[in-house]
């Protein structure tokens, strides 16, 4: 279960840290692009580089966390568990004759109604 959530911690770090590498760059409007003066320590075309080279390493690196958290969440819930919980006493129901007369295209008994209406103040049928 720590595995599991290491792997959970560092995959979240790793989401956070292509969102903002895709973030720095430039797009072609120059849109959400935190550019600095083509003359600091990296030159434009340097950082444009290094941003796609450090988007791709973290996109895989996102895929193998996915894929190995898939595999550790399969190791640590057993398939059993669920075949377990089943209910194996519970008697079929009794099969119902298709050609008897119910009235009902389901099969279902029909209820009778009462031969004479009840008096709605004293209960009583009369």
């Amino acid at each position: 279960m720590s595995l599991f959530l290491f792997l959970t911690v560092v995959q979240a770090i790793v989401a956070a840290a292509l969102v903002g590498v895709i973030l720095m760059q430039r797009s072609e409007g120059g849109g959400l692009g935190i550019g600095g003066s083509p003359g600091g320590l990296m030159g434009a075309r340097g950082a444009a580089d290094f941003l796609t080279r450090s988007t791709r390493w973290l996109a895989i690196l996102f895929v193998v966390l996915s894929i190995a958290l898939a595999a550790v969440a399969v190791e640590t819930t057993g398939g059993d568990e669920i075949s377990s919980t089943l209910d194996r006493t519970v008697v079929p129901a009794a099969p119902v004759d298709p050609l008897a007369p119910t009235g009902d295209p389901l099969g279902a008994p029909v209820q009778q109604a009462p031969a004479t209406p009840a008096d709605p103040l004293s209960g009583a049928t009369e």
